[in-house]
């Protein structure tokens, strides 16, 4: 079966395309329906029909086809410089005007960005100026499936030149990442001062460049994103990221991990405490970032390791041992 023909531009002619048309300018002209694969060739001008032989097709010589087409970018490129001179001429004038107490001239306090890639370009564009260190807090729902960490080469490689620049990454995430395979091989690709330390819950998605321009999330699907430029609120920011920070356990470099008290993980103490909480075994699973069959199994085992028969004295039982005592 023939593989349907993909619509296209000229500068990116299909390679059936291509051949057909080189065939027609060896021979000088193709029988018309040879260049039912391609009718790209016809669409674009480069084949037009014979006067002599309308059931053949000529080809147009190749110096005459790309004047023909730079004479339409000329065109385009003129329309734009034109649009360009209009708005200048719109716009200088009102740049001496000033606005209400307190607008920044460059750039919004607060702004919204709507759409995924909107929020990306919004990144990448920020990304380029930071020297310093960029703070990240990456919950495991954005680590999983097509919106995993191999899925965004934009983002890894912006990443990577910042820390080719001598920069610093440090970013949080839930403690359940470091099983995740996607996770494993974003580590063995990282090189510079990037650091990871993890938590049992992590607030959502956020990116702080500099302590000049932090992005977060503005809606529960992420397809919207607050860009914020306002010094006090980006140092508020920055100073709870920091405490996060020095409650978190080493990720990578050099992984760490908090010890196991009366025969309960780490892990089964984070359970633990959302289950003292009154939270549902869904709600325990969703918090964090595992699946409810997993929680499930380390219920039971929690609840096996203090001996406990129901869930009623489960939660009886984990206040009783101390798994949840902290020390100072």
């Amino acid at each position: 079966m023939p593989v349907p023909h993909t619509e296209h531009g000229i500068e990116d002619l299909c390679v059936t395309g291509t051949k057909l048309y080189e065939r027609a300018l060896r021979e000088g002209r193709i029988p018309a329906p040879d260049a039912a694969d391609a009718p790209c060739l016809v669409d674009h001008g480069l084949l037009h029909p014979a006067l002599d032989d309308p059931g053949a097709l000529e080809p147009v010589a190749p110096a005459t086809a790309l004047n023909r087409l730079l004479r339409g970018a000329r065109t385009r490129i003129a329309a734009e410089w034109r649009r360009e001179e209009r708005l200048v001429d719109l716009f200088e004038p009102l740049t001496h005007l000033h606005g209400p107490a307190g607008a920044t001239p460059d750039s919004p306090a607060l702004r919204l960005l709507s759409g995924t890639r909107r929020i990306n370009d919004a990144i990448t564009e920020a990304m380029p100026q930071a020297q310093r260190e960029v703070l990240c807090v990456q919950p495991h729902s954005g680590l999983v499936g097509e919106r995993g960490i191999a899925a965004y080469p934009v983002a890894h490689e912006r990443d990577m030149a910042f820390l080719d620049r001598g920069g610093r990454i440090r970013t949080l995430y839930q403690n359940t990442v470091r099983h995740l395979p996607n996770f494993q091989a974003y580590v063995e690709q990282v090189r510079g001062d990037s650091v990871a330390r993890g938590l049992d819950e992590v607030p959502d998605r956020l990116v702080v460049i500099d302590r000049t321009v932090a992005f977060l999330p503005a809606n529960d699907d992420g397809t919207l994103a607050l860009e914020v430029r306002q010094p006090a609120l980006i140092s508020y920011i920055a100073t709870n990221f920091d405490r996060l920070w020095h409650l978190a356990t080493p990720i990578f470099p050099k992984p760490g991990h908090r010890p196991t008290v009366n025969g309960v993980t780490p892990r089964q103490q984070a359970i633990a405490a959302l289950l003292v909480e009154g939270h549902t075994d869904a709600a325990v699973a969703e918090r964090l970032g595992m699946n409810i069959r997993t929680a499930r199994v380390h219920i039971a085992k929690l609840a096996t390791t203090l001996g406990s028969d129901s869930r009623a004295q489960l939660g009886y039982l984990i206040g009783r041992s101390g798994i949840l005592d902290r020390e100072d």
